[in-house]
């Protein structure tokens, strides 16, 4: 069944759109069609030319204002006050421009930015019954209590329309600061959003840094030796060739498999990704066996002393111990030298100690300076609450510790 189309806005709120979108082209209308209306009865009701002038000139002034209302409350609030302490002087009788008192009231209390012009229009609003009732004519025989309730009558219009703008000024300011404070909330959380991603994938990114920098220097080493002896070693057989190659194969092949799990954490919906794909690294002190014996296949004599059991050592210090390792084995490829001899020790001791050293080049090892492998162990370390120390070891070689504590709360 097809959704239905959606129904076009109703024409009450096309109308109110329209009206906030032209907001000073409806005000402007307004004040000039008030001018018109209550200038001719103005001018109809007054007894001769002199008097009609003045009463035209006060109800001008007081109602061409009001088309400056809202976007400038307190020019207009002006104009049309200094309107009416004319009519004080040129009128003893209320005008029919009067209303624009009211109005005025209520735009110069809801639209002012300025609180000592809100003040001004409130106390004005408060004395302006008290001044109509002094001056207008036909109440010289009026009571005293009428007079009272007459001018309380008065300013009291004038008060409930000052409230009235009031109100509506501090829903406005409320509800805009409901509304910047939301988009205030939605910035910060998609900041939080964008500042987990970037963490996730730089923690994917050192992942692929560690895979493929070790995965690569054992392929290396094993194609260029194989290469060499095939051409110098005259003892150089098939059985040679088919270790170094499976050797090589099986490197290549986990390489490749960690790599495409990387890349597709990596991919987004919208490319072909699972979305739901978590990225949870495999590795751990269960696999440090098997990583010594693929680095012992490329000739260097390893040795793995210590084994802590891997279900008493928590899964991101057992990763942490993982790619420290698997960082200084590649550094010892790379850089050791040949015959260079490595011991890998392991203890638990308030947390996990990790202790890499070699017997090889040490601070005679060259160095292009394009590597991050010691930033990466040293994250590698703090990322889990513990240290990392790597230089030349005193007596020859290169020595790398580690200390990893238990009690460290990952960050998630």
């Amino acid at each position: 069944m097809p959704a239905p189309a959606p129904s076009s806005p109703a024409p009450f709120a096309r109308v109110q759109d329209w009206f906030r979108a032209h907001r000073g082209l409806v005000d402007a209308f307004l004040a000039l069609g008030l001018w018109v209306l209550f200038g001719f009865v103005t001018a109809v009701s007054s007894m001769d030319g002199r008097e009609a002038f003045w009463m035209v000139t006060v109800t001008t002034v007081q109602l061409l204002p009001l088309a400056w209302r809202r976007t400038r409350p307190e020019i207009s609030f002006g104009i049309i006050a200094a309107g009416h302490l004319l009519q004080l002087l040129v009128a003893s009788d209320p005008l029919p421009s009067n209303v624009s008192a009211l109005m005025s009231a209520y735009a110069v209390a809801a639209y002012s930015r300025h609180r000592r012009v809100r003040q001004v229009a409130l106390v004005a609003a408060t004395v302006a019954g008290p001044l109509a009732i002094i001056d207008w004519d036909g109440y010289e025989d009026t009571p005293l209590t009428a007079l009272v309730f007459s001018a309380l009558m008065y300013s009291g219009l004038a008060l409930v329309c000052w409230l009235w703008g009031d109100l509506t000024r501090k829903r406005r300011e409320l509800v805009s600061r409901l509304q910047e404070q939301n988009d205030a909330l939605r910035r910060d959380r998609d900041q939080r959003a964008r500042l987990a991603a970037q963490d996730e994938r730089t923690r994917i990114a050192r992942e692929m840094h560690d895979i493929v920098a070790h995965s690569l220097s054992v392929v290396v080493v094993q194609s260029d030796g194989a290469a060499y002896s095939a051409t110098h070693s005259p003892d150089f057989d098939r059985e040679q060739a088919r270790a170094a190659l499976t050797t090589i194969g099986t490197t290549a092949r986990e390489a490749l498999a960690e790599t495409r799990r990387l890349v597709g954490v990596l991919r987004t919906e919208g490319e072909g990704g699972d979305p739901g794909l978590d990225y949870a690294p495999t590795e751990g002190l269960a696999e440090l066996p098997h990583l010594v014996e693929r680095v012992a296949a490329t000739g260097i004599d390893v040795r793995l002393e210590g084994s802590p059991d891997p279900a008493t050592v928590p899964r991101e210090v057992g990763l942490a111990a993982y790619r420290i390792v698997q960082e200084s084995l590649t550094n010892v490829i790379k850089h050791a030298g040949p015959g260079a001899r490595v011991r890998v020790l392991l203890e638990v001791a308030r947390g996990l100690q990790v202790q890499v050293r070699d017997d090889g080049r040490g601070a005679a090892a060259s160095d292009d300076g394009n590597g991050h492998g010691l930033i990466g162990m040293r994250e590698r370390a703090v990322s889990v609450g513990g240290t990392m120390t790597a230089g030349p070891a005193s007596g020859g070689g290169y020595l790398v510790t580690a200390a990893l504590p238990f009690d460290h709360e990952v960050p998630r």
